[in-house]
């Protein structure tokens, strides 16, 4: 399984926590998730995400003035986005702490 497989589930939960911190346009995002370490994802990758999140309500979006070039869209969370990304991290957290259960099983075989 690739990389990229496995982070399909895992993206929308990342983005949403991003924008929680604050309002991101969709190159901000994709340097932000850059710096997190997620270096496959593009703005072409992005922006196909954010128009799916906005269309299920869990971000809205705002046109804004740009000091360089055109205005930009500026994402945010909605209420519902916000309890989304509760419940993602959640998930996680349970997710988290199966695998690690699992992997350090694993390694306590060859003993």
């Amino acid at each position: 399984m690739s990389t990229t497989q496995m982070l399909k589930g895992i993206i929308d939960g990342c983005i949403l926590a991003i924008i929680h911190e604050k309002e991101v346009y969709g190159y901000e995002l994709a340097e932000r998730l850059e710096q997190y370490g997620f270096d496959s994802f593009s703005e072409g990758t992005i922006y196909p995400l954010l128009m799916r999140m906005q269309k299920e309500e869990l971000v809205t979006s705002t046109l804004k003035k740009s000091i360089a070039g055109p205005k930009r869209k500026y994402y945010s969370l909605t209420v519902k986005g916000e309890q989304e990304l509760q419940q993602f991290i959640v998930r996680w957290e349970s997710l988290q702490k199966s695998v690690n259960s699992v992997l350090q099983t694993k390694g306590q075989k060859n003993e």
